[in-house]
């Protein structure tokens, strides 16, 4: 399930981005990627639980070795989907200094 939400969440950023270089609306659809990529850390850790449940331990050992990646990713996916609200700023002051 983790896998589904993920790469919808990768979607939305990826509509977010062409929204905002086409001057539309993206606020709905950053905060569907946004979402999205909050419940995909939720599936996953849900995953895991599932997998201590079981006393699946070697499976649970694995965990360690890709959780940089859901940091790094997690921390993209926001960074990515956050920086238009940042870029119509700049461009709302620039705006702004150019009128004065």
């Amino acid at each position: 399930m983790w896998i589904i939400l993920g790469l919808i969440a990768i979607v939305a950023t990826l509509l977010n981005i062409y929204l905002f270089s086409k001057g539309k609306d993206y606020k709905l659809a950053m905060a569907a990627a946004i979402s999205l990529t909050a419940l995909t850390l939720c599936a996953e850790i849900s995953f895991i639980a599932g997998q201590a449940a079981r006393e699946d331990w070697s499976a649970v050992g694995e965990v360690v070795n890709y959780q940089w990646a859901l940091w790094v990713l997690t921390g993209a996916s926001i960074f990515i989907n956050v920086l238009p609200v940042f870029l119509e700023k700049k461009d709302h002051k620039k705006r702004l200094n150019a009128a004065s």
